[in-house]
């Protein structure tokens, strides 16, 4: 006869009547799109061994409901507003394990989030098939990265450390969506921000780097290795 675990209001397994059950992992889940929000507790809130404790929107957010809840892991959206999501990695993994969750599937974003002190690299597309598995790893104090996104790291250099020229991440990131092509409408609804503010960073990009044509650009990308000449 199969054994049966119950749980209490507050999320935590009972003992059963067979012996004691582990306590489920406590997860804090911080993206800024409920629709997302709302599919991956779903996911993970059918996993008889995991519990999402809280919701955040915004890395500030994120940060009281850690400090707030104590989980077990914060799966963590890399493009969230009220700051850079990075940044913010070594503060939340004093707390819990940090399993990032993004569409970025540059190798030098995931090595960046590892050696900020990421347990967990997942992309988003990969998500139903690998962020139990992830959060899993990271739970147990292991660490999880998406195969082909590993398999592209272990290829690749690694960056010199820090962005060039004192551009910030964003700008970074932005200038690398600039050198594969992408336009200012594609590149503010892949990091969901306004064509404005995405002409306003551009405007910035160039200035630091004394750069102001695409080719140029692609250039000072392909040199800082921000992308790779493979495209």
């Amino acid at each position: 006869m199969a054994r049966r675990t119950e749980f209490r209001g507050d999320g935590h397994r009972r003992r059963n009547r067979y012996g004691p059950a582990m306590d489920p992992i406590r997860i804090v889940l911080a993206d800024d799109h409920a629709v997302v929000r709302a599919g991956l507790r779903l996911l993970l809130d059918g996993e008889e061994d995991l519990t999402v404790l809280a919701e955040a929107g915004e890395i500030e957010t994120a940060k009281r409901m850690v400090r707030a809840h104590r989980p077990d892991v914060v799966v963590l959206d890399l493009n969230m507003p009220g700051g850079e999501s990075l940044p913010a990695i070594p503060e939340l993994a004093e707390h819990a394990a940090v399993v990032v969750l993004t569409m970025q599937n540059d190798p030098a974003f995931a090595r960046r989030a590892l050696q900020s002190g990421a347990k967990g690299y997942v992309l988003k597309e990969a998500a139903d098939a690998e962020l139990v598995q992830a959060v899993h790893a990271a739970a147990s104090g292991g660490t999880y990265l998406n195969p082909q996104l590993g398999a592209r790291m272990a290829a690749a250099p690694p960056a010199p450390s820090g962005p060039p020229d004192g551009l910030t991440e964003r700008e970074v990131e932005i200038l690398r969506l600039i050198a594969l092509g992408h336009t200012n409408t594609e590149i503010g609804g892949q990091l969901y921000l306004s064509v404005r503010t995405i002409e306003s960073h551009r405007a910035h990009i160039q200035q630091k780097t004394g750069r102001t044509t695409r080719a140029e650009l692609v250039r000072y990308a392909l040199d800082h290795s921000l992308i790779d000449d493979r495209g």
